[in-house]
């Protein structure tokens, strides 16, 4: 409770330090979305000023998010010279209102060219601004939007500030068909669960590919994986529950709501899961997380991966997004009741959501797409590429009772028996959960399991709230113009169960069989970012969002460009990492072993001609075979990867033949060096193992 917020400049410093007529003004500005007044910022300035400089800051920093996935920040002192020589400490409401970083440097898609350099960061006010500790100094970070010159937006807190407001605008027309007058703003809230790994810094710097591209490029599995299912909420060994006590405390000084850990299913890996948030606040206390996290693991001599698939073989990372509406007025719109059959304006809600899903599912795919992703989905451990939702027993009978025309009862859970008397007795949930869905019902929000564990939270949580405001855009339409409400309202909810069936589905997402009836109920399943981006370029995703004003269509070509330009270099770095690790380590570990072999079994001929070196012989043979088909993937991997310059400057094209060529020729060259692994004596091998990074914690 002491430390909880002690680095935030939050609602109750800002009452305490700031006049009443100023924290009011402010206040509205946040709740309600005025226009803030310049007089307001000024004082405001000076009162944070004040507030870092005695908690010891010298720097300010506008901390925004910039189209990489990352943060940003360029930092400036409070130091301003005086006419004797000296300096005073100054902070200009200007300064807390606006900063102008280089918007040439960062990702633009095409908005921005290299000699076109100006750019703004503009102050959100209505996340908190907060202090920062590196390397024992302080510095104030103002969370901030960031455009171009020419006003487009150029990072991943605009829009989703935008789609809120869509949200907001949409659900408060259809609370007010149900009589609700007292909400005046609807927010979006979002939870987001963070998987990650910790490995030893000593193994971490000896591995290019980890320190290059986050994963591992070669490494055959170790004799033990996941296959006991012992590590999942296991006991926490000493030196990762030490970590996690310190990136406890570094979270609560910054106001995250760092609530929950756990060892997760493989080795080597966690999580750790917030409380909920307003959607904006929570994307940045996402990134503040992962920043922490690495901070925190290099003072234990540990790296935190957030790659999605750093080990091949085990369970990858994945970043739950949990998602809800709230009012101002102290509801949850998710939240069914005691008797959900009877709570019409929660099944419009719900109803709503399943359509948008359904409607819109391609594009909530590609706000999971990264390179990384594709590793995981659909692997027997993460959800598949097809959306779908699960609902559970007592939703999904109540859709069919939609679907038939009638609304009778609610599924309530039953007591549960354990069959010890000395244990509690308790009533069990109204439904299971099911943790092969990407898009569950889990009570009173909706948890969206696809999001990739390195990605900003940003885009998917964009894409939730503009579908969903959409669908309720025409709920409402539909709505305020019937004569009869109760009978349109009944209308409307029969016909989305009955034409958004098909998304609904509560079985095993792993299985093959799903992928086969999801293809006859004719789901779209896209397996790759490439492909996946594609959705941003048709005229309907651009109708969509000009329409809620959440991005226009350059804007929206810009992220297409980005994403696949984004896919390509990684995909590039890996393999230029491979060709580096093959041509470096792997092969003269090889050679080296093989003339060792080579010169054994010579010693021994020369000393007796009756001993059997058949062994030698054979072993000698396996490697030198291997070693030869090894360099004609090499070969090939390096043929391509410089082909792949010249291909084409069509950002899709280029993606497809880095994914279809460069990609295939990585994973064939693997597959050989991993072999190569398990043939190479232990002392020559080059490269730590996957049973010592993910065992020797």
């Amino acid at each position: 409770m002491d430390i909880f917020g002690e680095n935030v400049f939050n609602d109750a410093i800002m009452k305490e330090r700031l006049p009443k007529a100023t924290y009011k003004s402010l206040r509205k500005t946040i709740e309600q979305g005025l226009s803030l007044d310049p007089g307001v910022a000024e004082i405001v300035a000076n009162a944070m000023k004040d507030w870092a400089i005695e908690k010891g800051a010298t720097h300010f920093t506008h901390w925004f998010q910039p189209l990489t996935g990352i943060t940003a920040e360029k930092h400036d002192s409070f130091i301003s010279p005086t006419a004797d020589g000296r300096v005073v400490m100054e902070f200009s409401g200007k300064e807390l209102i606006q900063g102008e970083p280089d918007a040439s440097s960062f990702p633009s898609g095409g908005i921005r060219a290299t000699f076109e350099a100006r750019g703004y960061t503009a102050w959100d006010c209505t996340s908190p601004a907060f202090l920062k500790e590196d390397a024992g100094s302080l510095t104030l970070c103002i969370p901030t939007a960031f455009c171009s010159y020419t006003g487009e937006a150029l990072d991943k807190k605009t829009p989703l500030l935008r789609s809120m407001q869509a949200l907001s605008k949409q659900a408060l027309r259809v609370l007010r068909l149900f009589g609700n007058t007292s909400a005046t703003h609807v927010t979006s809230t979002v939870g987001a669960e963070q998987e990650y790994f910790l490995v030893d810094k000593k193994f971490f710097d000896q591995r290019m590919d980890l320190m290059l591209t986050g994963r591992t490029l070669f490494g055959s599995m170790a004799p033990k994986g996941q296959e006991m299912e012992d590590h999942y909420f296991g006991s926490l060994k000493t030196r990762v529950a030490a970590f996690m006590h310190d990136l406890n405390v570094e979270l609560w000084k910054l106001g995250v709501l760092a609530k929950t850990q756990h060892n997760e299913v493989a080795p080597g890996q966690f999580e750790l899961a917030p409380i909920f948030g307003t959607t904006n606040i929570a994307t940045d206390h996402n990134q503040l997380v992962m920043d922490s996290m690495k901070k925190v693991a290099l003072r234990h001599d540990m790296v935190c991966l957030l790659h999605e698939k750093p080990f091949a073989g085990v369970n990858g990372s994945g970043k739950h997004n949990n998602w809800s509406m709230s009012t101002d007025d102290g509801q949850n719109l998710l939240d069914p009741g005691p008797t959900p059959h009877e709570n019409f304006q929660f099944l419009t809600i719900i109803c709503s959501i399943v359509k948008a899903v359904d409607d819109y599912a391609e594009l909530l795919r590609v706000s999971a797409a990264t390179p990384g992703n594709d590793h995981r989905l659909g692997a027997n451990e993460a959800p598949p590429a097809i959306i779908s939702i699960f609902l559970g027993d007592q939703l999904t009978d109540i859709f069919g009772q939609l679907q038939n025309g009638g609304l009778k009862r609610s599924l309530q859970g039953e007591k549960m028996a354990s069959g010890v008397e000395t244990l509690p007795a308790f009533r069990k949930d109204s439904t299971d959960r099911n943790r092969t869905s990407p898009f569950a019902f889990t009570g009173n929000k909706f948890e969206f399991r696809m999001v990739a564990s390195s990605q900003s939270i940003s885009g998917p949580n964009v894409v939730l709230n503009l579908i969903i405001a959409e669908v309720l855009s025409q709920f409402a339409d539909r709505l305020e113009q019937a004569t009869d409400f109760d009978q349109a309202l009944k209308e409307l909810l029969k016909e989305t169960a009955t034409n958004h069936k098909r998304i609904l589905f509560d079985g095993n997402g792993y299985s093959g069989e799903w992928v086969e009836e999801a293809t006859k109920r004719g789901l779209p399943n896209v397996t790759s970012t490439v492909d996946a981006a594609l959705v941003l370029t048709r005229e309907s995703t651009v109708e969509l969002y000009e329409k809620h004003k959440v991005l226009n269509r350059t804007e929206l070509e810009s992220r297409y460009e980005i994403n696949l330009e984004q896919y390509s270099k990684q995909i590039n770095i890996e393999a230029l990492t491979m060709i580096d690790m093959a041509k470096h380590q792997i092969i003269p570990s090889a050679v080296k072993y093989s003339t060792q072999l080579a010169q054994s079994i010579n010693a021994i001929k020369t000393a007796s001609s009756a001993v059997d070196v058949s062994v030698q012989e054979g072993l000698l043979q396996e490697l030198c075979t291997l070693l030869v088909s090894f360099k004609a993937k090499l070969s090939t991997l390096e043929k391509d990867t410089q082909k792949a310059i010249t291909v084409t400057d069509n950002a899709y094209a280029l993606g497809v033949f880095y994914r279809d060529v460069v990609f295939k020729d990585m994973q064939a060259l693997r597959l050989d060096g991993d072999q190569l692994e398990t043939i190479i004596d232990a002392e020559l091998w080059p490269l730590p193992t996957y049973a010592q990074m993910l065992f020797m914690l």
